[in-house]
């Protein structure tokens, strides 16, 4: 028997919300296996089982929102009975005829049908071997989407299986369906399914006047949609870290001419070796190089002492549909070019599938964040607390420079540094910038 506890995903994380339970009391689950789904507000996961057994009891349903290190569920040995049914699965409340005992046994349960824990606890009479193809529809709707997408489906009196979903596994996310019926709303009537699905069968919402249509910056105006535990998670602690860090930025260009040339001649290289060789990829091994060079920006404040890390860590900044995560490479400064480009893809897929673990969102020393991939020229981003320093790298883009005293076209980029100038001054911070575009702008072919 073991204890599943709420785990902590990050610094300064002490709570977590249950978003769904993909297990439920009586399933068999083995080590590893999804278990449930939390929010906090550094990473949406899916959270795995220590053990393989029984869930035997749930302690606390989805919605709520519980304390690190909390027990929330009970995993017994492979022939526990379940103590306490869950409210989720309605059909083990009825007694199992004998008959059905052989059906259920020694069937190993998908991960959304409900199954007999043991050989001494019948199955109910609906869990047939084909139990995921006879799971009611309500069932099927909890699998694929969440309490507040829900609840949002019940207020516009929208069809959530007529939606196509963009989540895992096809789940339906909060923008999916808000953009759903904001689509609805642009065509002058209710929310309709994509091209070629089906209506909704639970009856239109109430449509918007035809003659006026909604103009696409008011498709959603009017509407009180609640803060995810993501969302209110992060605006509580950038409003903290504003509080905290006197915040300075400064901005240098870089001209990415030599990358761009390296780039290009290595890059079929480094995709056959299973790495997609990025301007990001160059510039985080820039930064770690500067990190050594100028120890002050890899530290943190703790009261009036300055703790310098050893650690080199690089958070990277991965902007998800239902908000924004910061997964860490640990141990930046050991890996070469082709060891962090394999490093930045994989906690990118990884943190988008709710597939980080919670030592991969916390011990972070520096951030790097890229609005440039969005078009951004740079940005003046908040400092992730603890930390004293975040890297912005704007858009690469060709522009007209000065190339010894001629006019020439260059692939060119400006990067900010967001600084604490409690500890950290101008002059470090610029030396930090300095050295990174040093490094960009000569860069040594066999680094790459």
């Amino acid at each position: 028997m073991a204890d599943v506890v709420m785990p902590q995903m990050g610094e300064s994380i002490a709570e977590g919300t249950i978003v769904r339970w993909i297990k439920k009391v009586g399933d068999k689950v083995e080590r590893d296996e999804p278990l449930f789904e939390i929010s906090t507000d550094k990473v949406d996961a899916e959270i795995p089982s220590p053990i393989a057994g029984v869930l035997t009891e749930i302690r606390h349903e989805e919605g709520e929102t519980v304390p690190v290190n909390s027990v929330v569920a009970i995993i017994g040995a492979g022939g526990a009975k379940a103590e306490t049914p869950a409210p989720a699965a309605p059909k083990a409340e009825a007694p199992a005829p004998p008959p059905a005992r052989q059906q259920g046994d020694g069937s190993s349960a998908p991960l959304s049908a409900s199954s007999a824990p043991t050989q001494t606890a019948p199955p109910a009479p609906k869990a047939a071997p084909s139990a995921a193809a006879a799971e009611s529809p309500e069932e099927a709707l909890r699998q694929r989407s969440s309490p507040l997408v829900r609840r949002i489906a019940k207020e516009h009196n929208v069809d959530i299986s007529g939606i196509q979903g963009t989540g895992l596994a096809g789940r339906v996310t909060k923008d999916d369906i808000l953009g759903f019926i904001a689509r609805g709303r642009l065509s002058g009537g209710a929310p309709a399914a994509d091209a070629g699905r089906p209506a909704p069968a639970s009856g239109p919402a109430a449509p918007a006047a035809p003659a006026q249509p909604a103009k696409p910056a008011a498709a959603l105006a009017g509407q009180s949609v609640a803060m995810s535990v993501m969302r209110k998670k992060i605006a509580e602690h950038m409003i903290a870290s504003r509080r905290t860090s006197a915040h300075v930025h400064s901005v240098f260009e870089v001209n990415f001419h030599r990358v761009a040339q390296i780039r290009e001649a290595k890059k079929a290289e480094y995709e056959r070796a299973g790495a997609k060789l990025t301007y990001l990829s160059f510039i985080l091994k820039a930064a770690v190089d500067a990190l050594r060079a100028v120890p002050i920006v890899n530290a943190s404040v703790d009261g009036d002492t300055i703790v310098y890390h050893k650690a080199v860590n690089v958070g990277i900044a991965v902007a998800l549909d239902w908000g924004l995560i910061v997964p860490v490479i640990k141990g930046a400064d050991e890996k070469n070019l082709l060891g962090l480009s394999r490093a930045v893809a994989d906690v990118a897929n990884r943190a988008r599938s709710k597939q980080l673990k919670p030592d991969e969102v916390s011990g972070g020393t520096f951030t790097i964040t890229n609005p440039g991939v969005f078009g951004a020229l740079f940005g003046m981003p908040i400092i992730n607390q603890p930390q004293v320093a975040i890297l912005g790298v704007g858009a690469v883009e060709k522009r007209p420079v000065v190339v010894d005293d001629a006019i020439g076209i260059r692939p060119m980029a400006y990067l900010s540094l967001g600084y604490d100038h409690r500890i950290i001054d101008g002059a470090v911070a610029d030396e930090f910038l300095a050295h990174i575009k040093k490094t960009l702008e000569n860069w040594d072919p066999s680094d790459a």
